[in-house]
């Protein structure tokens, strides 16, 4: 006879669904840039680390090192939506640790074009009815 093979690990830990490439594509969706930040051109990463209960709720976060400006509290609120799978753990009501980077990059700017169109026309009177085509145009790009 065979004997059953025994998981290494007692109680197994919480995994996010679809890998650790899905919840860095989730933090990015789902952070926004503060304003402050933004104004006063910071960046860099913030280091969080959070706790999962038992359910695979983020229940607490903690900021390990920061940048300020409005990003440590956007990057604790994107934290706190991940929802963590759970394997079964025996009825052991654990919480575990774990800790992200978020990276804060200020996004490129967008090039726009505008376009300025200013046209004057004149009443007629009857000395300037022989010239009828008495328009200015102005187009300003950059």
């Amino acid at each position: 006879m065979k004997k059953e093979l025994e998981d290494k690990h007692f109680i197994k830990k919480p995994y996010y669904p679809g890998g650790t490439k899905a919840m860095q594509e989730f933090l990015r969706k789902n952070k926004k840039y503060p304003p402050k930040a933004l104004e006063a051109g910071i960046e860099g990463t913030v280091h969080i680390r959070y706790t999962i209960n038992y359910k695979g709720v983020v229940v607490k976060t903690h900021v390990i090192a920061g940048l300020g400006y409005g990003c440590d509290e956007e990057a604790e609120r994107v934290v706190r939506l991940l929802k963590f799978k759970v394997p079964r753990t025996r009825k052991v009501k654990a919480q575990f640790h774990k800790t992200v980077h978020i990276h804060f990059k200020i996004p490129p700017r967008k090039i726009t074009q505008t376009k300025f169109v200013y046209e004057t026309s004149e009443s007629k009177k009857a000395e300037d009815t022989k010239n009828d085509n008495d328009s200015y145009s102005y187009q300003i790009t950059w």
